[in-house]
């Protein structure tokens, strides 16, 4: 049985921070990214999306297919990720003309759909004859992963079926073909598992659910599939290795694998399908699966600031404690996949790290990616930069300085939108008489169970949240770890209360006041040895920030030495600071630097104050310098 379940997408309605970055997603993000889906876009690659379902439809109907098809294989899922955001931006606040323009794409698509429910226009107007015959490069069942999504999302947001049926019709044609005419295969690049199982649930068609078990159930016990797929065609899209089986997480059975590898986009798409069926069917030998890659990623594998996947290579995970902060790929996608991924687990069992891994993530590195106002993107998220070498050197080619409009792989702008514009489904959740409150987002949260709460707090930067709550039932709100200690108040009496793993429990009748205050002491942070890279080296956090040093407020970053014995301190909030912000400050030294490449002389120190900022924040006031672990004395 579940332990708790998301709020559906209309019960949510933020507030304070979080209200301010659905509204950039809202005013900027998703009218940006609807141009780039027509190619209207000043300064923007080529994207073509749209044109693509229109010359799909010419195809179909035996008329000349225009200019034909043009990006990546996968290039229908940005009109599909675009179409989700949109839903929740819609949810949220009712906006007709926005609801025109998803109606209208809507209806490009239903053009774009064969007779027997296919859809996908690279295939449509390429090859008709190819169609499923590369699924190790192919992205067909990725896509439709992300239009089952973004048809669930629309769904309820509008009440409008157009898009699901569409998305229903195009299942039902991926059912027909793996499981009712049993043919052997499995997602090259996961992520209809996971739409699958929501489809399920909205729908309760236990087809999907069928279809769910067999992609999740068969992945790696053929290792040798894609080996045989590649030999029967002739044709391919990247060349790609068909044994590299752990780049596709396919080398065994879901159920003996214990250790996160390969393309970490995919690994944890594939987690969150593999932890949302163990919750659904109650299957603890799945879930103990997922637990064993958790612990895996989570204490062997993932980045201060919660990123995963430390090479350009692959886009993947490499081995145990391999973190440079320099060459770190840390790409943002991942980083919303383990989003995806800890909510399901928290469906498994109420845990708090669950919610410290969620809120690190959606605070550094989800933020990170895009630009304060909401114009530009970070595929690549390091954890240093050092101008004249990163973006320019070969090994730190994909390190930027700077953030680029788009790109021709443009997977994380619209990722980005929809994560922002669904923040709600992650923060609350809810199970018979109980309320979870597993971030601290200002808003207000109405619960299937008739109990309704409101959040107000200034956080992250404020560490006191507020709930005024009616109804009857239970709350729990989660604990951070990073909190070494915290008061509470309920109805303005002191309360002490022992979280139980994680989360403290209160009785809420008809009506309550609850105060939380957490600890927002300015903390260094060091890495295990077992990082060869950070030995020596620390960093700084607040809360759940993680903070950086830059050359516009520190000259040379690389010279300055951090003096832990003293305390780092905080500043006051500055409203006009990078969006609104507290920057740290450390007692540190500064080394001068030598006349030569080397020198035999002792270092010459002398004392100054190392100023920090969020790392969310970094890179909006130009090409700088930037550090988040640092050498100390």
């Amino acid at each position: 049985m579940k332990t708790q379940n998301q709020i559906p997408v209309t019960s949510y309605k933020a507030s304070g921070f979080t209200e301010k970055y659905q509204n950039i997603v809202r005013s900027t993000v998703i009218p940006y990214q609807y141009s780039v889906l027509w190619d209207k876009a000043d300064g923007a690659e080529k994207s073509h999306v749209a044109a693509n379902f229109i010359n799909a439809a010419k195809a179909l109907r035996g008329e000349d297919p225009g200019d034909g098809f043009y990006g990546m294989v996968f290039q229908d899922s940005d009109a599909y990720k675009w179409l989700e955001a949109a839903a929740y931006a819609v949810a949220d606040k009712p906006d007709e003309n926005l609801e025109r323009q998803a109606d209208g794409l809507i209806d490009l698509i239903a053009d774009a759909q064969d007779k027997d429910g296919y859809l996908n226009t690279f295939f449509t107007i390429k090859d008709t004859e190819k169609r499923w015959t590369n699924l190790l490069e192919g992205h067909e069942l990725y896509c439709s992963g992300h239009l089952i999504e973004a048809a669930c999302t629309y769904y309820e947001a509008t009440g409008k079926r157009k898009l699901l049926d569409i998305a229903v019709k195009n299942a039902e044609c991926i059912y027909d073909r793996f499981v009712m005419q049993n043919t052997e295969g499995i997602p090259g690049h996961p992520e209809i598992e996971l739409a699958l199982l929501r489809l399920y649930r909205l729908t309760e068609n236990k087809h999907f659910l069928e279809l769910a078990k067999k992609f999740i159930n068969e992945r790696g016990k053929a290792p040798d599939f894609w080996a045989r797929e590649a030999k029967k065609r002739s044709w391919s899209v990247w060349n790609s290795d068909p044994w590299s089986n752990d780049y596709r997480q396919s080398a065994k059975p879901v159920r003996e694998q214990t250790e996160a590898v390969g393309h970490a986009v995919r690994a944890v798409y594939l987690y969150t399908g593999m932890a949302d069926l163990a919750a659904e069917t109650e299957d603890k030998e799945l879930f103990a699966a997922c637990r064993r890659l958790w612990e895996n990623i989570v204490h062997r594998k993932m980045y201060i600031t919660g990123g995963i996947g430390s090479t350009v290579q692959g886009e993947a995970f490499t081995v145990d404690y391999d973190l440079p902060p320099d060459t770190a790929y840390s790409e943002t996608c991942a980083a919303i996949g383990l989003i995806f991924f800890a909510e399901k687990m928290l469906e498994n069992e109420i845990n708090g790290e669950y919610g410290d891994v969620m809120e690190l993530v959606f605070y550094n590195t989800v933020l990170a990616g895009m630009q304060l106002d909401g114009k530009r993107f970070f595929y690549v998220n390091p954890l240093e930069v050092d101008i004249g070498i990163s973006g320019k050197a070969c090994t730190h080619s994909h390190v930027l300085p700077s953030r680029p409009k788009w790109y021709a792989c443009a997977c994380r702008p619209p990722n980005a939108a929809r994560l922002i514009g669904s923040i709600g489904k992650y923060a609350y959740g809810e199970k018979g008489d109980t309320a979870y409150c597993h971030l601290f987002t200002s808003g207000k949260v109405s619960f299937s169970n008739g109990m309704k709460l409101e959040c107000t707090t200034s956080y992250p930067y404020d560490m006191t949240i507020k709930y005024n709550i009616s109804g009857r039932g239970k709350v729990a709100v989660r604990i951070p770890k990073w909190s070494r200690e915290f008061s509470l108040k309920v109805n303005g009496k002191v309360t002490s209360v022992i979280p139980k793993n994680g989360y403290i429990y209160i009785d809420v009748d008809e009506k309550a006041k609850i105060e939380l205050a957490l600890d927002g002491t300015p903390r260094y942070v060091k890495a295990s040895n077992k990082v060869p890279r950070l030995t020596g080296m620390t960093a700084l956090m607040r809360g759940p920030l993680v903070y950086c040093f830059e050359g516009t407020d520190n000259d040379d970053v690389r010279s300055i030495r951090i003096d832990r014995s003293q305390k780092p301190f905080a500043g006051e909030f500055e409203p006009d600071l990078l969006g609104g912000t507290i920057q740290l400050t450390a007692k540190a030294f500064r080394a001068e630097d030598c006349d030569d490449l080397y020198s035999c002389e002792a270092e010459k120190l002398t004392p100054c104050d190392a100023v920090a900022i969020p790392y969310y924040t970094w890179g909006n006031r130009g090409e700088n310098d930037m550090r988040v672990w640092m050498n100390t004395i």
